[in-house]
């Protein structure tokens, strides 16, 4: 770490559902920079008065960013942690892009229990979070790695089950797929790269505090 790095704070913001919502919270703590959309075609974003660098990266990629300290902080699902098992600090539930990792069959698959599936196919973007769930149940699958449209994996025989993160459930009605198990409740979570969180601890901790207080007062606001 440079000596300019140590005068800057590099954040990184996930594309997709998460982005607006992530800047949001940190713009109303000051933290924002001029030109700051999911659709900027510059690759890092600065705020040279406040030292803020911003970048955005795709959400799978972004723990590699953190751990390997091209960003500082940064804020990522939890399906993500999961699935890229990084070596970062998680610091703060950031209470937001509430979702749920799922296992669902399409309805003319159903079975009475998870362990009639034994030995099934499974689709799924996040196969290392999958092994792990049906390993711990003691069932014996084969998993298929896809990185787009998982409902339509036992459309057309590639799987008999899948493994995906819902929000509404709205999706797999409408693919008449019937969720079978629950894996793990997902929301937005604040990351840190452990080099970073000590170079940089007053600013990084300050930050925390202060979302803490955010996250706390949008909490009682949804609540009322």
């Amino acid at each position: 770490m440079t000596s300019s790095d140590m005068d800057y704070l590099t954040i990184a913001l996930p594309k997709g559902k998460l982005f607006d919502h992530s800047v949001r919270r940190l713009a109303a703590l000051g933290y924002s920079a001029k030109g700051l959309s999911e659709d900027s075609r510059k690759l890092v974003i600065a705020n040279e008065e406040k030292k803020l660098r911003f970048i955005i990266t795709k959400t799978a990629d972004l723990p590699t960013y953190v751990e390997y300290g091209a960003a500082d902080i940064g804020i990522i699902g939890k399906d993500v942690l999961l699935e890229e098992n990084r070596d970062v600090y998680e610091l703060l539930d950031l209470k937001f892009g509430l979702c749920r990792l799922m296992a669902a069959v399409p309805e003319q698959f159903l079975k009475p229990k998870l362990s009639d599936y034994a030995h099934m196919r499974v689709a799924t973007k996040y196969p290392h979070v999958a092994e792990r769930f049906f390993h711990d149940m003691g069932i014996q699958m084969e998993f298929i790695k896809l990185n787009g449209s998982i409902e339509l994996a036992p459309m057309v025989g590639l799987a008999e089950l899948i493994v995906d993160i819902v929000e509404t459930g709205r999706t797999l009605k409408e693919n008449r797929l019937i969720e079978v198990a629950q894996i793990a409740p997902a929301t937005a979570r604040f990351i840190a790269n452990r080099v970073s969180f000590k170079m940089k601890f007053n600013r990084i901790h300050q930050l925390v505090e202060d979302l803490k207080v955010l996250t706390e007062s949008e909490e009682l606001k949804c609540s009322k």
